[in-house]
């Protein structure tokens, strides 16, 4: 407490460097769509809907002494005691004060993700639950000067250590963007102007220190830097270059103070000799302010170092697209069963993979998105009840809180498990389970220019947009990724002329499409008179692929999903929070692994693929049937050669 109270009474040194990096916006490929614009259809629909009655819709009732924190009216002044959540905080390296706002993350995150699936799901009573929730915090605003956060009057902006200033605000401003976006909502907007430009006046550009914080841990100070996400969406909105000079500002100062999260650190990025060792989710969330920053001036080593990043970002991702992190990345690169992951890095990296997505528009990027949220994403949902792992393997051996066991046998760990709440440790993988359904299907389609619209991640779903002060419909029916047929519906109320480009993924050798079309850049380019009600029918071509991890293993592709053996496994239920929501832990019940054996030609069969393997128990060979990667819970996924 001593240690905070000299926080309080001191003021942070002024910026350690001015603003050196020249501020110029740099061409973007794509223009991401308002929110809503774009709806879930089909498998993913049904999905959010089952979610909506699981830990999205319900966490509030699951933890309702962290959900109904009133940490944004009831403001962290210097005697505030530290927040009790109900987890162990038995070998914490973290330090405490990180208790005092991690509230404000756990509720604005889970609130950011329950308005969002209330909004895209039309849900009439969430959407009223969403609504009472939006103008209570509007009414937490400062008249005055426009704040909005969880700090008193003698702390904010105060700060020389660990605190949750931009933080608290990045999670609570980013649900408010959604929910303006949705319904063009003037109070909120105004809310939110006045909001940002509360920090951008007490953050002055050049003339303040957001991101010092002493020699210590800073893992909310550090989580702060992605309020370069609300600056970004506000330009977006607004086309004011303020907000991402801003941005850019901030990323700047992160690079020039110290930090416990320093993976993105300029310096670091520029260092030869460094690995990726932060945090993961600090990790993979600060790839989009260095887009933000690479995209907000021309300077060189911005873009050198964006390169840099998503390559390092590159070694530490498992075939499933998962990112490295259990909870730290420590130097390591990715190995299928040694180095696990944690759903809310799966969450940050699809974010951020989206924004580079919007930035770029290229082809193996949205590879990237499908195949973090299709295999890595649903591969770490529990299929038979509500609930998502906390860490997960993509070779999943055992969860029953270690990783797959005979690993780490001595190891106290309870993250490898399913869960709809995690408390034990922090909830905060429920909440980022809830938000990246919808992230995944606003980045959908996308805009280009005055004339194109974009396809970009394939999946069912719907468009409805005004382009070219016309309205325009889309509605893509289709199976995928478990099958790899499309019928994209086009609706007009009037004749237009416009091009329609559907990313082609790289796996698809070849495509069978109704209307005459052309493939530029892995898209394919409709230009066309559309003329009413249209429907064009797209087939892509998938063949059973064989990867090679390294010399000696290998795995299965299917079109974009990834394909594992399922284990058999025991289902233990562990602790319940209400009835259909409990723990669950599984343990397998034989000790059979496969390898590969010369010769053997898999075969695909009505979604399944079967092949002959050596059983290593018995060292005879059995015939086995590999299911998609997402549809597991105990699993075999890359098997010896």
């Amino acid at each position: 407490m001593k240690t905070l109270l000299k926080c309080c009474l001191l003021v942070a040194p002024m910026a350690v460097n001015s603003q050196s990096f020249k501020f110029k916006l740099q061409p973007e490929k794509f223009e991401t769509l308002p929110f809503g614009q774009v709806t879930p259809e089909g498998w993913i629909k049904t999905q959010m809907q089952n979610d909506m009655e699981g830990f999205t819709g319900k966490l509030d009732v699951l933890v309702p002494d962290l959900i109904n924190d009133p940490i944004y009216f009831e403001r962290l002044h210097k005697q505030s005691k530290l927040k009790d959540l109900g987890n162990s905080k038995s070998g914490d390296a973290e330090g405490d004060l990180q208790y005092k706002w991690w509230n404000s993350e756990t509720q604005s995150n889970w609130w950011d993700g329950f308005i969002r699936t209330a909004l895209l799901l039309d849900d009439q009573s969430a959407k009223v639950k969403a609504d009472k929730y939006i103008y209570k915090i509007l009414s937490s605003q400062d008249k005055e000067d426009g704040y909005l956060g969880i700090y008193d009057r003698e702390l904010r902006y105060k700060f020389i250590s660990e605190n949750g200033e931009l933080w608290s605000k990045t999670t609570l401003f980013r649900g408010l963007l959604a929910y303006y976006e949705f319904t063009d909502d003037k109070k909120v907007w105004k809310a939110l102007v006045d909001g940002v430009n509360n920090v951008m006046e007490n953050y002055p550009v050049n003339a303040s220190n957001p991101f010092f914080a002493g020699k210590e841990f800073s893992g909310g100070v550090s989580h702060g830097l992605t309020f370069t996400d609300v600056c970004d969406k506000m330009f977006q909105i607004t086309k004011d270059g303020k907000y991402r000079k801003y941005a850019l500002f901030l990323y700047e100062n992160f690079s020039g103070n110290f930090s416990s999260e320093k993976d993105v650190q300029l310096a670091n990025i520029l260092d030869p000799s460094y690995r990726l060792q932060s945090h993961g989710v600090h990790t993979f969330e600060h790839l989009r302010p260095l887009i933000v920053a690479a995209y907000s001036s021309d300077d060189p080593e911005l873009q050198k170092a964006l390169k840099i990043y998503l390559d390092r970002i590159e070694k530490v991702s498992t075939i499933s697209g998962a990112p490295v992190g259990d909870e730290w990345i420590a130097g390591r690169n990715a190995d299928e069963t040694n180095t696990g992951y944690e759903y809310c890095s799966i969450h940050e990296l699809t974010d951020s993979y989206c924004l580079l997505l919007q930035k770029e528009g290229l082809n193996n990027i949205a590879d990237k998105i499908e195949n973090t949220f299709y295999n890595a994403a649903q591969g770490s949902r529990n299929p038979n009840h509500p609930g998502i792992a906390y860490l997960k393997t993509d070779n999943s051996y055992e969860m029953s809180g270690t990783k797959n066991g005979y690993i780490e046998p001595d190891r106290k760990q309870t993250r490898y498990k399913y869960s709809p709440v995690h408390q034990d440790v922090a909830v905060c993988c429920a909440p980022n389970a809830g938000r990246i359904t919808p992230c995944f299907v606003q980045h959908m389609w996308m805009k280009e220019g005055n004339n194109t619209l974009v396809a970009s991640l394939l999946g069912p779903c719907k468009l409805k947009t005004t382009f070219n002060n016309k309205s325009v419909q889309i509605i893509e029916k289709t199976g995928y990724p478990y099958k790899n047929e499309f019928d994209f519906q086009v609706h007009l109320e009037h004749p237009m002329s416009f091009k329609l480009k559907i990313r082609k993924p790289s796996w698809a050798k070849t495509y069978a499409c109704t209307i005459t079309s052309n493939l530029v850049d892995g898209y394919i380019v409709i230009d066309k008179m559309f003329d009413g009600d249209e429907h064009i029918k797209l087939t892509f071509k998938a063949n059973i692929e064989v990867y090679q991890v390294d010399k000696n293993e290998s795995y299965f592709r299917y079109g974009g999903l990834l394909y594992a053996y399922p284990i058999p496994a025991r289902e233990t239920k562990g602790k319940s929070y209400a009835p259909t929501f409990s723990d669950y832990f599984y343990i397998r019940i034989d000790k059979k692994d496969y390898k590969m054996t010369g010769g053997q030609k898999p075969e695909y069969i009505n979604g399944k693929i079967q092949i002959q393997m050596l059983n290593t128990s018995t060292h005879h060979k059995d015939k086995i049937v590999l299911i998609p990667f997402a549809k597991t819970i105990l699993r075999q996924v890359t098997f010896k050669n």
